[in-house]
């Protein structure tokens, strides 16, 4: 689909049922056409959440098992293709794809052939209650019931390793978190944490904090006219792109350096310092960074061109030492 077939109007109503709540009684795809207007535009910008993702695990030395791949909770399919863009479609066989809807799971199956042609995919007849090889979760949490947690949870805790991004709001975070905690017996914790133990938002003084952290889309979108039209048309901000995730895997957890931390959201600048809400294994806190001690450093934080894997040193909330990887 080319911007210049795009039906508006459907992505308008789409987005109300996304902000009302009303997607998670009904399938807000009623055509082929709304599909392929929603992967061209709201499916992009949760890509790009993916992207984020997956670049973060590669410089963690991460790949995915041999074996099958399951995307749970579809769509039209991104997380799919952005998994395949990032590791070899070859050791993804089978794939299987579920969804509430039947024309998303057409539709996942159709651009995931296009995308890597011979591979093995097929849609699931009923939701699975069991899971083997990767499984990818993709913005589902809001359009489920606990019960329905619950029950998922349950299943994918059968598979080898999980890929979960969700909005970057407070609640996803916590659920996330509670799912992280449900499951950490039975898994290495790959990402976002940087240790094993129990999560330090859960710490009573952290109740304020929630794990996220913030992507970018690619530069072009900002020069862009179609995008432009989109932000513009559907109130979208393009450079708020803030996610929460979880990658766990039941295969020994690659190392990290000693006192590696990950960044928490964005820091806070001002006037000769900053504020970084870190994680590492002794918790989550907010330590300060002199600018005029870390003149590079601040000026990367400043221009948004920072990444969120830390090694820092710490005293007395102050950083003393502290290197990007």
């Amino acid at each position: 689909m080319s911007w210049e077939t795009i039906d508006w109007d459907a992505l308008e109503r789409m987005r109300q049922a996304f902000l009302t709540g009303t997607a998670t009684t009904a399938d807000y795809w009623q055509s082929d056409n709304d599909l392929a207007a929603y992967d061209a535009t709201f499916a992009q910008r949760i890509g790009w959440k993916w992207d984020f993702v997956l670049r973060e695990l590669r410089r963690r030395g991460w790949s995915p098992p041999a074996g099958a791949l399951l995307d749970w909770g579809c769509g039209s399919g991104i997380a799919t293709r952005k998994f395949l863009e990032s590791f070899r479609s070859e050791s993804m066989n089978p794939l299987h794809v579920w969804d509430r809807s039947v024309r998303a799971m057409d539709f996942a199956l159709k651009r995931a052939r296009e995308y890597a042609p011979g591979l093995s995919a097929s849609a699931c007849s009923t939701a699975p209650t069991s899971c083997r090889g990767t499984v990818l979760l993709s913005h589902v949490l809001t359009e489920l019931s606990p019960a329905q947690i619950e029950a998922l949870v349950a299943a994918v805790a059968t598979a080898d390793c999980i890929l979960w991004v969700e909005p970057g709001t407070y609640e996803a975070s916590l659920t996330l978190i509670a799912i992280r905690e449900r499951l950490r017996d039975q898994f290495g914790i790959i990402a976002p944490c940087t240790h094993q133990g129990r999560c330090g938002i859960l710490a009573p003084e952290n109740v304020r904090h929630w794990c996220h952290h913030f992507a970018s889309p690619p530069p072009e979108v900002f020069t862009d006219s179609h995008w432009a039209r989109f932000a513009n048309f559907l109130g979208i901000d393009l450079r708020a792109l803030p996610l929460s995730f979880l990658v766990l895997d039941k295969r020994p957890v690659p190392p990290l350096p000693a006192g590696t931390a990950h960044l928490i959201g964005r820091p806070r600048l001002y006037k000769g310092h900053a504020l970084l809400l870190g994680c590492d294994a002794n918790g989550v806190s907010e330590q300060r960074l002199s600018q005029r001690k870390f003149v590079k450093e601040f000026k990367a934080f400043k221009k948004g061109k920072h990444g969120s894997l830390l090694q820092w040193q710490c005293e007395g909330g102050e950083i003393q030492r502290l290197e990007t990887l």
